[in-house]
């Protein structure tokens, strides 16, 4: 009996036929060209054996008691695990027919009886070295696929960096305070988790939406960019035309968000972020901006930032306490708030920044 010790880093051939005669020729065969042989007398067998043997090449005869090699490829090719392995048949030269079905279910080539050794090694080695050419080519695309992707998440970290960094910018000009974004991401973050515990929202927030919540609510101005800097640092009442112009604001930056990502998947991050920037002035009675949106036709994320934005607007420049500024944002709730998002809000306010 042939130790498999012996065969350690060597090519694995699996042969599969129901006369021990033609095992033990092609065993031989194998053997001699440096392979280790697993012999099967059944397809039953064979499918048994390679739960414990990998094999690099399959022979089967076709015409077997039970499961016959045509079953036998179609399992095997059909399984995520074995479809790459190449699978080579043992025919009667008297019945091309077999050749023709054996190559339609997925076989690669086929042998002839009676075997004649040098054919039967041509072919094999054949096969064994188009196999290894295959799966070294799998593993390079499979480590260019590493390499590609991690290229690419670094480009996406890098411009999130650039798009926080532009969010800074404008928050300054804006004369937010300094923590004011810090601020709002959490809170939002916090708020959105208080409403994965309610009945009314738990299918609606993820534990992924919570997190690209927080990643996308500081960039929910910065559409700011584009407004002119004596707009943003006027203290007085804006006139109507420098107004409309504010208002701008909500375009300009789901605009740029999106040229700034035309050549990206339009992921979670960004869809949420362009609904915050684009709709968080949007009012729960419709007489928001810009689009005038009504209740639920207004994004989840928008919601959220928006109930977060005024809290910290009350707590930060107007420097209400945290009672204070629940209080004042009651007569907004069902007007320019969502009234059950404000509830949770509310009662999971100890908890806010």
């Amino acid at each position: 009996m042939l130790s498999e010790d012996q065969y350690e880093g060597k090519d694995k051939v699996l042969i599969v036929d129901d006369i021990e005669t033609n095992r033990l020729i092609l065993e031989d065969i194998i053997i001699n060209m440096g392979c280790f042989p697993i012999l099967a007398d059944s397809g039953e067998t064979a499918l048994e054996l390679m739960k414990e043997h990998t094999p690099q090449l399959v022979l089967t005869d076709i015409s077997m008691p039970g499961m016959d090699g045509y079953e036998l490829c179609k399992i095997l090719k059909g399984n995520e695990e074995t479809k790459n392995i190449p699978i080579v048949f043992i025919s009667a030269f008297d019945n091309p027919q077999d050749i023709v079905d054996g190559l339609s279910y997925g076989g690669e080539d086929y042998i002839t009886k009676p075997f004649v050794p040098k054919v039967i090694e041509a072919r094999v080695g054949v096969h064994l070295r188009l196999h290894e050419a295959k799966q070294e080519l799998m593993e390079m695309n499979r480590r260019l696929q590493i390499s590609v992707d991690e290229q690419l998440k670094q480009m996406e970290q890098e411009k999130k960096h650039i798009l926080y960094t532009l969010a800074d910018v404008v928050a300054q000009n804006s004369d937010y305070q300094k923590e004011h974004v810090e601020r709002l991401k959490k809170n939002c973050r916090i708020l959105a988790q208080g409403m994965q515990l309610s009945p009314m929202f738990e299918d609606k927030i993820s534990d992924m939406f919570v997190d690209t919540i927080e990643l996308a609510a500081p960039l929910c101005d910065i559409g700011n960019i584009g407004i002119p800097m004596e707009i943003l640092k006027k203290r007085t009442q804006l006139t109507k035309e420098e107004a409309a112009i504010m208002q701008t604001h909500t375009d300009i930056g789901a605009k740029f968000l999106s040229a700034f990502y035309v050549n990206n998947d339009y992921n979670d991050f960004i869809s949420t972020s362009v609904d915050i920037i684009r709709h968080h002035h949007e009012n729960w009675n419709g007489s928001g901006y810009p689009d005038g949106l009504v209740e639920d036709q207004i994004p989840l994320s928008a919601q959220i930032v928006a109930i977060m934005e005024r809290y910290g607007m009350l707590t930060e420049e107007e420097g209400c306490s945290r009672e204070e500024a629940l209080d004042r944002m009651q007569a907004d709730a069902g007007i320019k708030l969502n009234p059950a998002i404000f509830e949770i809000c509310c009662k999971i306010s100890r908890q806010l920044c």
